[in-house]
């Protein structure tokens, strides 16, 4: 990596800095196991998580799974309680599912990423997260790693500047801005095919793939220029 050509480093959150994935993964399963047994529907499998559901708004993520299914739903109202049957109470309940999760198990951030963090911090380079997720500030502090980070994009900010979500790279490019450089300038580093794609088609001058699941081939088909498993592979001190 030639550091001078770049300004900033733009994360994901779940899955490259926390294993808060993993979370989300057990939530999202969690939750539509139990929706699609109520329906005598075929079951929830792991590789739906990765084809339909990872890196997108949460709402997204659910229109997204319901349409690979052929089920209808309506799409209700962000306030819907976790009970309603709609695209946002089924949200809503995946949410709060994952709370929990957190809440009972915690979360740490993996060692590679902040080894990485450590030798950006040395280098000065800017950095922000820019996650779908609208938990990001609590996940980050969390794991201790909030102060970190210069810019956070998340899901809440998203709502309030009307970004479009991943696979669109609109959050990622607001991020960019506000540390002060442009797509060229920036590296994306993110796990979720969405997101990688996001990298891709916002013409970002390096897009790095997290094989944390998604598969190295996957990951480079959607538009990583590199793929790692872990950011400590990324430490060159």
């Amino acid at each position: 990596m030639t550091w001078q050509d770049f300004d900033a480093v733009l994360f994901d959150l779940d899955g490259v800095l926390t294993p808060t994935a993993d979370v989300h993964m057990h939530a999202w399963e969690q939750m539509f196991s139990a929706f699609l047994a109520a329906r005598d529907q075929r079951p929830y499998e792991t590789a739906d998580y990765f084809a339909h559901i990872d890196g997108k708004p949460r709402y997204d993520g659910v229109r997204s799974f319901l349409e690979s299914r052929s089920i209808e739903l309506p799409e209700g109202d962000p306030s819907d309680p976790t009970d309603r049957e709609t695209v946002c109470g089924l949200g809503n309940r995946k949410d709060a599912m994952f709370n929990e999760i957190l809440a009972t198990d915690g979360v740490r951030p993996y060692p590679g990423s902040v080894a990485y963090l450590d030798e950006l911090a040395a280098r000065r380079t800017a950095v922000a997260v820019v996650s779908s997720s609208r938990n990001a500030p609590s996940v980050l502090r969390a794991a201790g790693i909030a102060d970190r980070f210069e810019v956070v994009v998340d899901g809440v900010v998203a709502g309030q500047r009307q970004l479009r979500g991943k696979p669109s790279p609109d959050t990622f490019s607001y991020a960019a801005q506000q540390l002060g450089t442009d797509n060229a300038h920036a590296v994306v580093i993110e796990d979720a095919l969405s997101g990688v794609e996001a990298g891709r088609t916002g013409s970002f001058g390096l897009v790095i793939g997290v094989d944390r699941g998604a598969g190295e081939e996957a990951l480079r088909a959607a538009g990583a220029h590199s793929v790692v498993k872990d950011l400590g592979e990324l430490v060159t001190k």
